[in-house]
């Protein structure tokens, strides 16, 4: 893990562009050519002081924020870097399974710093995922909605944006149900519910989201 994580810094730092990569460390110098985009060089002197667990270093590449975040990662690094499109970059797992649909730590890339880190989280109560996406939802916020939930149940609630002048949500608590918990806001009309799965140990995503009406 420590070599194949140096080794993408290392290329990155080179000046490599890097794509999509199958696993292995050998991967990474056949998705070498040309000059790396800003972003990805960024990104991966990011990671690679990350992964030295230099801080100094890290802050010479990222806001304080995005540092805190990506030195509070629950899970060990990611095994793989898939690319950027345009300023995001994505670290994610190939090896590991974690909660929601980021899979993984996501840079957002400002000028020669990364200016904000979204990660997966490993959340030990079904309300917090329930929050979290919800929350992610108001601020029109579809990455840190993937930090907490499945890219279905992102999909789904992502489908109409969140009117602050429109229908009021009142949240109603988790309840269980056979394959996990059910939580819910209502509104005019009906509720919708958010289907939480996992546990206290793996941690708790959304999974999936329906509505009811009244």
């Amino acid at each position: 893990m420590i070599k194949r994580s140096v080794l993408i810094g290392a290329v990155v730092a080179a000046g490599a562009t890097l794509t999509l990569l199958p696993s292995g460390p050998a991967s990474a110098q056949a998705g070498a050519s040309a000059a790396a985009p800003a972003p990805a060089k960024t990104a991966g002197a990011l990671f690679n002081a990350w992964q030295r667990g230099d801080r100094a270093a890290a802050a010479r590449h990222a806001l304080p924020a995005a540092v805190k975040t990506l030195f509070a990662y629950p899970y060990r690094a990611p095994d793989e870097f898939a690319g950027c499109v345009r300023n995001a970059c994505r670290f994610v797992h190939t090896s590991v399974r974690v909660p929601g649909g980021l899979n993984g730590v996501l840079m957002i890339v400002s000028g020669s710093k990364v200016a904000k880190v979204y990660t997966s989280r490993h959340l030990s109560a079904p309300s917090a995922a329930a929050k979290g996406l919800f929350t992610a939802w108001k601020r029109h916020d579809r990455d840190a909605g993937l930090e907490v939930a499945a890219t279905k149940a992102v999909a789904t609630l992502f489908r109409a944006r969140y009117d602050v002048h429109g229908v009021r949500y009142y949240y109603q608590g988790c309840s269980a149900e056979p394959k996990g918990y059910s939580c819910a806001w209502s509104y005019e009309g009906g509720a919708m519910l958010m289907h939480v799965r996992g546990s206290k140990a793996a941690g708790y995503q959304v999974a999936s989201i329906g509505h009811i009406a009244d």
